[in-house]
């Protein structure tokens, strides 16, 4: 029997070994290891740990949940997302290796002045804070769900004690502990998909060829829209769309670049980012596969949509019928400690990549006297801790879409700027008026918002979607030649 006490017992298990790591890797605790691990990473532990965070709870959970009503359409965006982090390897990667940068916001500052670099890590912030509490709430509600609603403990608590936990075991190490504990998470978050694949079939007495094979996945089986460029996930929409989520969400991210910057070098960096590539595509794939196999299951079960707040809620399908869905203890143990991991490897990276672009970007920590140093950033990642707990607090009463959908979404409106600036900063040779990029910044964003909740019916029935990103983008652009010196 799986009882909330005996998935908490979990949970605690699995934080002491988070502890363990910090502690050998953590001895240090200087703001260099913190912040790059002293550039000494292996590569092939950042590449694998690097899925882990990529993936996250939004993937575990909420892409499985998603494709009973996109089928595998998800599929062309990941496909995007290949050609992205090659972007990302041969472009930005040699820029950040060159400017020897601990943020990626200071090449900004370099090429293009002070306020662009704050406006870059205005909204990277902005970005990373949503990002995070998007895939910290989808986790919390789960665990909220299946542990602590039957202990007693509100949500508001539960919250506060996930992050508290993340807060512990990255205070000293940072990036240096990150790189491990996501080599640790990765692993778990694959396992525990490959398991759930294999011990659903069984219970439906297949192998995994016969699910391959079988008529009810051809029920999942579209996997390109190409019929009318006017709908939302048209091909060359959503693949385009994902290139551009990648390159912004991946190289223009403190927090995955962070992982890179660790790297002993430049080549060591792009092999890894290669390797991860391929892997992520890969392992996002058995994540679509497993979400036909639910669905597969919990109708031949009659199983229905869990419900949150009286609402039907897919993204708890997974959880619905791995804790209560008669599959064993095997696939309960498989699925929770696939989730923590999940829940950890994205946030403890979010963390300290706020933590890192906060000290660095807005607090000058490096012209501040050397003895205030590891005071000042152990006060910011805790204060930034309590704002990653106060704004996925907020996400339970506001949030009314499927997360990917809606972390892919605003994407759209808070990565633009980043797109635009660094796109001027890498392939123009202009300088410009520094003083007005906040205002373009914040034209831009104001058409894009515009553009985005326009009435499909007022611009010919065609729908935006994940283009909203690279529009954004190209609008920057455009107003930073406006304002470029003569």
């Amino acid at each position: 029997m799986v009882t909330p006490l005996f998935i908490l017992s979990l949970v605690v298990g699995y934080f002491l070994v988070l502890l363990a790591i910090a502690y050998f890797t953590g001895k240090e605790d200087s703001n260099e290891s913190f912040f790059k691990a002293n550039r000494n990473s292996p590569w092939f532990l950042v590449a694998f740990g690097m899925v882990g965070a990529s993936l996250s709870g939004v993937t575990f959970i909420s892409v499985p949940g998603w494709v009973e009503s996109s089928q595998f359409t998800y599929f062309q965006v990941v496909m995007g997302y290949l050609v992205g982090y090659f972007v990302v390897a041969f472009v930005l990667l040699p820029v950040y290796y060159q400017n020897n940068v601990t943020s990626i916001y200071e090449y900004l500052n370099t090429r293009l002045g002070t306020n662009s670099h704050r406006a870059g890590a205005f909204f990277f912030f902005v970005s990373r804070v949503l990002g995070a509490a998007f895939r910290l709430f989808l986790v919390a509600i789960v665990l909220q769900q299946f542990i602590f609603d039957a202990l007693g403990v509100p949500y508001e608590l539960t919250v506060v004690l996930s992050i508290v936990l993340i807060w512990i075991y990255t205070q000293k190490g940072g990036i240096k502990t990150i790189v491990f504990t996501d080599t640790l998470q990765t692993g778990l978050m694959i396992a525990a998909v490959v398991l759930s694949i294999l011990y659903i079939n069984q219970a439906l007495d297949w192998s995994f060829t016969e699910f391959l094979a079988s008529n009810e996945l051809m029920h999942y089986k579209q996997v390109f829209v190409t019929d009318s460029l006017l709908s939302r996930n048209h091909f060359l929409k959503s693949f385009i769309g994902g290139a551009f989520v990648t390159i912004c969400m991946t190289g223009l991210d403190q927090d995955m670049m962070q992982k890179n910057l660790s790297c002993r070098n430049l080549k060591d960096a792009q092999k890894n980012m290669i390797v991860f590539s391929f892997v992520l595509v890969v392992v996002t794939g058995l994540f679509m596969l497993l979400g036909a196999l639910l669905y597969i299951y919990a109708q031949r079960e009659g199983i229905g949509i869990p419900l949150m707040d009286g609402s039907p809620k897919t993204d708890l399908l997974f959880p619905e019928i791995a804790l209560n869905g008669n599959l064993g203890v095997a696939v309960a143990v498989t699925f929770i400690l696939g989730l923590i991991a999940a829940a950890y490897s994205s946030a403890d990276s979010a963390l300290t990549s706020l933590t890192t672009s906060f000290c660095v970007d807005f607090l000058g920590i490096d012209k501040r006297p050397k003895e205030a140093q590891k005071t000042l950033r152990k006060k910011t990642h805790v204060g930034m801790s309590v704002l990653l707990i106060i704004v996925v607090i907020a996400f339970k009463y506001v949030l009314d879409r499927n997360v990917i959908d809606g972390l892919l979404t605003v994407a759209g409106y808070t990565y633009g700027p980043l797109l635009g600036l660094f796109a001027f900063g890498i392939f123009t040779p202009f300088k410009i008026k520094d003083q007005y990029v906040w205002v373009v910044v914040i034209l831009a964003l104001v058409l894009v918002s515009i553009l985005g909740t326009t009435d499909a019916a007022l611009l010919g029935g065609y729908e935006l979607g994940y283009e909203l990103l690279p529009l954004n983008g190209f609008i920057t652009f455009l107003g930073l030649i406006l304002i470029r010196r003569k």
